[in-house]
């Protein structure tokens, strides 16, 4: 190793994210994580983390020090960069996973050597602390709440820390927004542009419980992160008292323009869950329900499902921003994914939220981080915003 080198640690969890198009809510646990790629899940955690990795070639003398194949190394390798191996994942894995030949999974008719048994939440903890013995510059990981609960509970604030936003739900505040910010925040801290550190929430819900409709979440701890409010995202925050009476006001709005024989996909969250119950109907909570003509046509969908529903019908989407971060597609609501988003259309987007979700977003404007940097750009620029009754806010989208 190079000691007059900008050390950069790297962690990849090449599964984060599996569960989030096929609509599992998460991607924890290795029966989660062989359901996803059985529903053709394809892993995208490693491209995420390539797309980061790709703004960090500027920095001078840089050395990247990484965990083997999915981990980092490929990562690395796929950015025409030269990673510094320092570690790899348990060789039992296979065995422990109970994987043989016919665990490559087939989409669209190409066999793909997408296996489950890449690493484990040991493997990332393990990584975790040997990037703190070796006392690298800043720990750069991509993965999900999961992914940061398992480096928080290791290196706590030893490190500077930075996510690249791969999971499903992240809540936490420890992810830049998008993988381009990552990179981009990572390279200025390196080159000491940005050199100051604040401690940000690592939180996480239980999947399981989230399955059932039920949001537990938790503080796991916090990790120090660079400071750059604009390429970070900030905490998830609920829905706070007497937000009730906004969401029946926006409930009256959008059941009164429901158009007929219009399939209405309705994305996760309570102002949603809103919406449905006037019409007389049960809501999915972490999920996406279609409904036409006042009646539930399908619930808790996935995208392949999603696809063949709208496919020939007129079909619009029905979303409200997460609460504290102002994000409306790319976290939590995969199912709704750049491929229905396109075919759906921008002119068919509904964005509904209450006064008091608005508010808290500082200077009111949304983002969005879909994994397709065309359908993005698509959805930026200005869109407008049902806040009530007859009452509507202009809101700034950016990517």
């Amino acid at each position: 190793m190079n000691s007059g080198a900008k050390r950069l640690g790297l962690i990849v969890n090449p599964v984060a994210g599996l569960g989030g198009r096929v609509g599992l809510k998460g991607s924890d646990g290795l029966r989660v994580q062989k359901q996803a790629l059985a529903l053709g899940a394809i892993p995208r955690a490693m491209d995420r983390a390539a797309e980061a990795l790709a703004q960090l070639r500027r920095v001078d003398d840089l050395e990247i020090v990484t965990w083997s194949g999915r981990m980092g190394e490929d990562a690395v390798r796929a950015c025409d960069l030269s990673p510094v191996v320092v570690g790899s994942a348990g060789p039992d894995l296979i065995a422990a996973a109970g994987n043989s030949a016919d665990n490559s999974v087939t989409h669209d008719g190409n066999t793909e050597g997408t296996m489950v048994h890449d690493s484990t939440a040991d493997d990332t903890r393990a990584a975790a602390g040997r990037m703190r013995d070796l006392g690298v510059d800043l720990l750069l990981f991509a993965g999900g709440d999961g992914t940061a609960r398992d480096i928080c509970l290791t290196i706590g604030e030893d490190l500077p820390a930075l996510g690249i936003p791969a999971g499903v739900k992240i809540h936490s505040a420890v992810y830049a927004r998008n993988p381009l910010n990552a990179g981009e925040l990572a390279a200025l801290f390196l080159e000491g542009r940005v050199s100051a550190l604040r401690a940000a929430e690592v939180m996480d819900i239980d999947e399981e419980a989230a399955r059932d409709g039920r949001i537990s979440a938790q503080l796991h701890g916090y990790l120090r992160i660079p400071s750059r409010t604009s390429l970070v995202q900030s905490l998830k925050a609920p829905s706070g008292p007497g937000e009730e009476a906004s969401m029946d006001a926006i409930a009256a709005a959008i059941t009164e323009s429901m158009e007929p024989d219009t399939l209405y996909l309705m994305g996760p969250g309570t102002t949603i869950r809103a919406i449905l119950a006037r019409l007389g109907l049960r809501k999915t909570l972490i999920g996406v329900d279609a409904v036409e003509n006042g009646k539930l046509v399908a619930e808790d969908l996935n995208e392949t499902r999603i696809l063949s529903l709208i496919e020939g019908r007129q079909a619009k989407v029905v979303v409200t921003p997460i609460g504290g971060q102002g994000c409306i597609f790319g976290r939590g609501n995969q199912q709704l994914s750049p491929e229905v988003l396109a075919r759906v259309g921008r002119n068919d987007i509904i964005v509904v939220a209450t006064p008091a979700k608005t508010s808290s977003l500082g200077d009111g404007s949304l983002w969005v981080d879909t994994g397709d940097r065309e359908v993005d750009a698509m959805l930026a620029g200005h869109l407008r915003v049902v806040t009530g009754y007859k009452e509507e806010a202009v809101c700034r989208v950016s990517s």
